[in-house]
């Protein structure tokens, strides 16, 4: 009786060590850069939702699926932010979600990590390397990162002479342990 009550409660240990990998954001910012008429114009994006199990020590099964809200789009230009979830842009009536997901993971030095990661954007896939930072804190992990993408190879408007091409983006999150 022992034997099953132990096996019992190491179970749900488990159970419980696997639900509380579906991490909680504490915190998050992702944020995007792109030139518009010789301006940088700044946006955000919100509704992080992410599955991370990241441990330095073994980044072979390391692993991070990540979803936003495209809805929540934010350039502080409603016009402007309904026009971006429109079907020129990111089409938030086929797309509602930005979803990436981790490939691998490298250790760089100290908290300095590289990951490559598929980005999914309108349906269109894209391999992506992200560097980022890690940091292992008493109640939370956070993790800080900024690449680049090219917005046209997602179908995010056309190629113009006005905007450029190249999107900026920074993700600043913070997870519950």
């Amino acid at each position: 009786m022992k034997k099953i009550f132990f096996l019992i409660t190491a179970i749900v240990l488990v159970i419980a060590g696997f639900a509380s990998a579906q991490n909680t954001i504490t915190h998050s910012i992702i944020s995007f850069k792109i030139k518009n008429l010789g301006v940088n114009t700044n946006g955000t994006i919100g509704g992080l939702q992410a599955n991370i199990k990241f441990n330095p020590a073994d980044l072979a099964s390391a692993t991070l699926e990540a979803s936003v809200d495209v809805n929540t789009i934010n350039t502080d230009n409603s016009m402007r932010d309904e026009h971006l979830r429109g079907e020129d842009f990111f089409d938030l009536a086929h797309y509602p979600k930005i979803s990436l997901k981790s490939v691998s993971f490298k250790h760089k030095s100290g908290n300095n990590y590289t990951g490559v990661f598929n980005l999914t954007i309108k349906d269109k896939t894209k391999q992506v390397e992200i560097p980022f930072t890690y940091a292992d804190k008493a109640t939370s992990s956070e993790f800080t990162g900024t690449f680049k993408i090219n917005r046209v190879d997602f179908g995010l408007g056309s190629s113009s002479m006005v905007m450029s091409d190249e999107v900026t983006v920074t993700i600043d999150a913070e997870v519950g342990k």
